[in-house]
């Protein structure tokens, strides 16, 4: 039987045999057969009502009846049952619809009978289990597996499998759904992350920044709109409650690049010389267009303003700052979801003291997270589209840095690969 039929035809239409005669049977003819049954009508006469063979009736009765009495009830009768004693159920009409004992018992143990919905019903469930499982040989899916395997147990998210194998013919929502199904011997747990959501809380109206209104998030949300849209987000990231470091990460919008800059405190001071030190590596002109706005929440690391914007260069201020409202981290999201990308390689609870960090494991940290290709870039990676965009600021800030960018398939976004290059310089690992 051929494609699915578009239209439903009205019980009685004689019709081309052309036109139907390798269409897939519908509900429709279905329910014709089962009222033809029950009125006694021969094969012939019901096969040409819906336009059909006389054989493709036959088949269809034979494959969908079901038997009708006992614990047998509703399931399907084989093809060649062996018990059967009464001539109607070894020939035409083959089921018990239209006998005259039909709706009474007549002594026989085996009735059948041909319904419309049993038989549409069997017929959706076939269907579906013919496309279950994967389209693929075995040698190629052995591949594929292989692949994608390394690229998960590396951090890769399905996602950017997906950009950087075009080869593959994939898309996110098929590994998850090979992996949930346990095709190559992983779970959905062995993805980075498994997103889901809470019920979302009620509306409270965000108190505001005690920083004044001048610099609240409702002025910069007033700025125009190429403006907010090359604004970096700021933040910082803790460790163990005991550690004295931590790190300050700056989020350049246009490009979804994050920069770490490790603070011997969590302190403005601390903050304020980090910034001190980025700007003498870029210089002015190239601080401000990178950090010209930036856009932070209430931490008391960032309360000192005016120190912030003050240029370590002279002349006038290197940036301005803006508030999110307070308890309101979520006006900065973009820098707050970045954070997992963070969190790969420098995972919660596993004991990581921050105190231990070196500028040397952030650069390593940073060239890893700014080179992974992103579905919202189009398949680029953060320091590509910054490269593509200001190659000049690109350089200037990969050297202040250290960053590089680093290839797809040298991408390894885990814990292991920050302790593999620190046992390279013959240090500790973090956890």
């Amino acid at each position: 039987m051929g494609m699915q039929c578009g239209s439903n035809l009205q019980e009685g239409a004689i019709m081309d045999g052309d036109n139907r005669a390798y269409c897939r049977i519908d509900k429709a003819d279905r329910e014709a057969i089962q009222n033809g049954l029950g009125k006694r009508k021969g094969c012939r006469e019901i096969a040409r009502s819906i336009g059909r063979s006389p054989a493709a009736v036959t088949e269809e009765v034979r494959r969908h009846r079901t038997w009708k009495d006992g614990e047998r009830r509703g399931e399907v009768v084989p093809a060649d049952p062996q018990e059967v004693s009464c001539s109607h159920l070894r020939g035409w009409p083959w089921t018990c619809n239209g006998c005259m004992a039909y709706s009474r018992k007549c002594g026989r143990r085996q009735r059948m009978e041909y319904k419309a919905a049993l038989a549409q019903a069997a017929s959706e469930k076939t269907r579906s289990e013919s496309r279950r499982g994967i389209n693929r040989r075995e040698e190629d899916f052995e591949r594929i597996a292989f692949e994608i395997r390394s690229a998960i147990l590396d951090g890769k998210s399905p996602g950017q499998i997906c950009l950087a194998k075009p080869h593959l013919g994939l898309a996110p929502s098929t590994l998850y759904r090979w992996a949930e199904r346990g095709y190559f011997s992983m779970s959905p747990m062995d993805f980075r992350r498994r997103v889901g959501y809470r019920p979302r809380k009620g509306h409270v109206a965000p108190k505001p920044t005690p920083h004044g209104e001048e610099r609240s998030y409702a002025a910069f949300c007033a700025l125009p709109e190429d403006e907010r849209a090359r604004a970096c987000e700021m933040d910082t990231v803790l460790g163990k409650a005991r550690d004295d470091r931590c790190l300050l990460t700056l989020f350049l919008r246009p490009c979804k690049a994050q920069t770490v800059l490790l603070l011997a405190e969590k302190t403005s001071s601390a903050v304020t010389a980090a910034l001190d030190s980025l700007e003498r590596a870029l210089g002015k002109p190239l601080f401000e267009r990178l950090l010209g706005i930036i856009l932070t929440d209430n931490g008391v690391e960032f309360a000192d303003t005016a120190a912030i914007e003050a240029s370590v260069l002279g002349g006038d201020a290197r940036c301005k700052v803006y508030y999110c409202d307070v308890r309101a981290s979520q006006q900065k999201g973009a820098c707050e979801r970045n954070h997992v990308e963070l969190r790969k390689m420098l995972p919660k609870r596993r004991g990581i003291s921050f105190d231990d960090l070196t500028e040397r494991d952030c650069a390593f940290v940073m060239s890893h997270v700014n080179s992974q290709p992103r579905p919202s870039l189009m398949g680029m990676s953060p320091l590509r589209m910054l490269r593509a965009a200001d190659e000049e600021a690109r350089d200037a800030l990969c050297a202040a840095l250290g960053m590089e960018e680093i290839p797809f398939d040298a991408l390894t976004l885990t814990l292991d690969a920050v302790n593999a290059q620190r046992a390279e310089r013959g240090l500790e690992p973090l956890a």
